[in-house]
């Protein structure tokens, strides 16, 4: 019932669409200043915030270096509360669980909390082909999941959507998938939420199974821990007989103390809240309260090639708040679809290449240069990962992936070449300013474009440089080299009345002032 991302365009092509659309502009304008300025308030009430992010930096680094430790130590954990763990190397094998389970316990439908992981899945396509209805319960992912849609935000996935639109998929859709809306619904935000409600009550209380992720697992309790905002996380985690959690094998704090560091950088972070609304949390089964069965999958899907990525690995700190989306330039103008992944913005940029791996698809690897390395991402990520510095690491792999790959050598390669000839001699550096200055001086004659200030632009250029052109002024060569210039005015002096051409000295009259 919900689309996918499969067979999405390059990002450049994705963006193109999305820049013409101008009701998703405002509406994404709308809802990320609106996050932004929530956000700095909060933030700005703590005095230590800069040593909570160095927390919530070490605590994770220490995580990942002692990975395989911390991960035995929650399993070991988590059976002895009475959970069943599980290991799954990739999406194939974690949605075969999930699917097992439900079909074990004859599970038509599932109810599922918001989550990152299984979205990464695939899940809810899993659960379809094998005749399972998996229903989102959080009111964002519903509204996704009933317009046939695709998430655009990591927090808010129906960001690109205004109430209007909204209303008109609860009339249209609610009532093929459950309980229909009620008639004369408005767009007002409370009637919306109150068709919601009603909407998801049912398939609360019918539901045998029910899905979520984890935002931390505490590896010395092992206390699996959900963050959200609606309640709906805490129905789907008492309510049905069995509870099935999939979560990345990077979401391990080591102790229940570190938790302390992560509630406070989390909500402030993602929707500009001094504290979130719902904390859950559960270790196994209590006999007689909540699930009486309780299966932990643990994720790798890639992770451990991230982890082998010394530069890259810092990614896995990300704890999925979205503060990266909401200051992004180039996210606020392009929305999340353009993407083409499940996590959008500065963070899926670098983390779908990674996971994925780089050098497969266009798509893929065109993901690493959608940012302008302004670095806005870094000063606000909770965790301090370094996005502009993993992007530039990224683009750099991809070039060496194509270097690499057999074939005739691309327009790039064959440009850099040219450029690395010409550059190594200082003849052919003079030969090449000579030329130029000529391009310019004809430029000019001909007249051309001029960007604001007045600096003259060449307009559009011809063949494998239109795309590079399109997307940049490109000014036009200067008449006379700095060389040239140099040598004629003797450094300047010339043109001040200070040089020897004025004053008739030599060329080596350096004492003469």
């Amino acid at each position: 019932m919900t689309a996918t991302f499969v067979g999405m365009p390059a990002f450049p092509t994705a963006a193109k669409a999305a820049l013409a659309d101008t009701q998703l502009r405002r509406n994404l304008a709308h809802a990320t200043g609106t996050i932004r300025t929530k956000r700095a308030g909060v933030v700005g009430e703590v005095d230590d915030w800069e040593e909570l992010r160095l927390a919530g930096a070490a605590i994770k680094d220490r995580v990942l270096r002692h990975l395989p430790y911390y991960l035995e130590q929650l399993e070991t954990s988590l059976q002895a509360a009475g959970a069943t763990v599980h290991w799954a190397r990739d999406a194939a094998e974690a949605n075969a669980i999930v699917v097992g389970i439900a079909q074990q316990h004859d599970a038509r439908e599932i109810v599922k909390v918001k989550s990152m992981a299984t979205a990464e899945i695939g899940l809810n396509e899993a659960c379809e082909a094998a005749g399972i209805d998996a229903w989102e319960t959080d009111l964002a992912e519903l509204i996704v999941q009933l317009g046939d849609d695709l998430p655009s935000h990591i927090l808010v996935p129906a960001v690109h959507r205004n109430r209007a639109e909204i209303r008109e998929i609860f009339l249209r859709e609610m009532g093929t998938a459950g309980r229909a809306a009620p008639e004369g619904l408005t767009d007002e935000p409370a009637e919306l939420a109150a068709a919601a409600r009603a909407h998801l009550r049912e398939k609360f209380l019918r539901a045998k199974v029910a899905v979520s992720g984890a935002n931390f697992a505490v590896a010395e309790t092992g206390t699996l821990t959900v963050v959200e905002s609606e309640g709906n996380g805490r129905m789907c985690l008492t309510l049905p007989e069995v509870l099935v959690s999939v979560v990345g094998i990077e979401k391990i704090l080591p102790t229940w103390d570190d938790l302390e560091v992560f509630l406070q950088l989390l909500p402030r972070s993602s929707t500009g809240e001094r504290m979130n609304p719902y904390t859950s949390t559960w270790s196994g089964v209590t006999p007689g309260d909540g699930p009486q069965e309780v299966h932990v999958v643990l994720l790798d899907n890639g992770r451990t090639n991230v982890l082998a990525d010394e530069v890259g690995r810092q990614a896995l700190r990300c704890i999925r708040c979205s503060a990266c989306l909401n200051v992004c330039p180039v996210y606020e103008r392009t929305g999340g679809h353009a993407y083409g992944s499940v996590y959008p913005g500065p963070i899926g940029a670098i983390l779908t290449p990674m996971l994925r791996g780089v050098g497969h698809d266009k798509q893929t690897d065109s993901l690493p240069y959608a940012s302008s390395l302004c670095g806005a991402c870094f000063e606000v990520c909770p965790v301090r990962i370094d996005i502009p510095e993993v992007l530039v690491h990224l683009r750099a792999e991809v070039v060496d992936a194509h270097k690499a790959a057999p074939g005739l050598p691309s327009v790039q390669d064959m440009a850099m070449k040219a450029a690395s000839w010409t550059l190594s001699s200082s003849g052919r550096i003079g030969a090449a300013e000579k030329v130029s200055g000529l391009g310019g001086r004809l430029i000019n004659k001909l007249g051309g474009h001029a960007a604001p200030g007045g600096a003259p632009m060449l307009g559009a250029l011809p063949g494998p440089a239109a795309a590079w052109a399109g997307s940049r002024d490109v000014p036009v060569p200067a008449e006379e080299s700095f060389r040239a210039w140099w040598e004629r005015t003797d450094g300047g002096r010339a043109e001040t009345g200070d040089g020897p051409g004025v004053n008739g000295h030599g060329t080596n009259g350096v004492g003469d002032r």
